[in-house]
Order: structure tokens, then sequence, then C-alpha cells
């Protein structure tokens, strides 16, 4: 169970996980070394796993992102998700309920190389169907 304080690091982390310690430590009322040791146990007991790169600027609003509907033969699921995993443009992949048993998360820089990366995903060993979703407009993300 996490603190609040905990809560509100991770919120603020989310936020922009390159604020600084110190910075972290005024947001939070706590001193610099509290909240290095806090940031230290969220990582060692796996609640902070990582920190990633969120593209930005001209260059993130250009990309095309779609949401991939994948259909998969049961017995090649294994070797599917690794083909899945080794395209670039694949972003994130979750196994999910339903008539489809993956969602591939895409981006690609144009339309062109986003038709070109279905049809990579559609002639996929183990891949029955996929129904894709070209996102218009991204609300928000955390």
């Amino acid at each position: 169970m996490l603190s609040k304080q905990d809560q509100r690091l991770i919120q603020l982390l989310r936020r922009d996980a390159r604020t600084s310690v110190t910075d972290l430590a005024r947001a939070l009322n706590l001193s610099r070394s509290t909240v290095q040791n806090r940031i230290a146990r969220l990582e060692a007991g796996g609640v902070i796993r990582g920190y990633s790169l969120v593209l930005g600027g001209e260059y993130s609003q250009n990309l095309v992102e779609a949401h991939v509907s994948i259909k998969v033969h049961q017995k090649l699921t294994a070797r599917t998700n690794g083909e899945l995993e080794r395209i670039g443009q694949v972003t994130q992949l979750f196994s999910v309920s339903g008539e489809y048993d993956l969602l591939a998360i895409v981006q690609a820089q144009s339309l062109e190389e986003l038709s070109a990366l279905l049809d990579e995903i559609g002639n996929l060993e183990g891949v029955e169907r996929t129904n894709s979703a070209v996102v218009l407009e991204t609300k928000f993300r955390r």
C-alpha cells in the first residue's frame, strides 16, 4: 500500500519524470533525502520500473497513430508477440479479452508508412485478421 505522499510523488513524476529531486521535495514539503529514499524504495519495490521518452513538438504532432486489434492463431501467439515486438513502430502491445486477442498501438510518420505497417502486421505468421482505428486527435495522455 502506497502512502499519500508516495502517490503524490508518482503523480509528479508522471507529469515530468525529469523533475529534480529538489523540486519534488519542495512540491511535497519533504526533505531532499526523504524524496530520494522514497524514489529508491519505489524503484526497488518495482512500483517505478523505469523512465521513458515522451516525444513532443512538431515531430509528435506529425505522427500518425493507430490502434490495431489482432486476432491470432492460438498456437502461434508467442511467435506473433515476438514478431510484433521486433517492429519498432509498435509502441505498445496488450493482450485483451473479446473477439480479438491483442491490441497494438502503432505510430508512423505518414499514412503511407502506416498502410505499409498495417500490411506487415496483417501478413505476420499467426495473424488471422486485424481491425484498425486511426487516432484522429489525442485529448490527453498520462
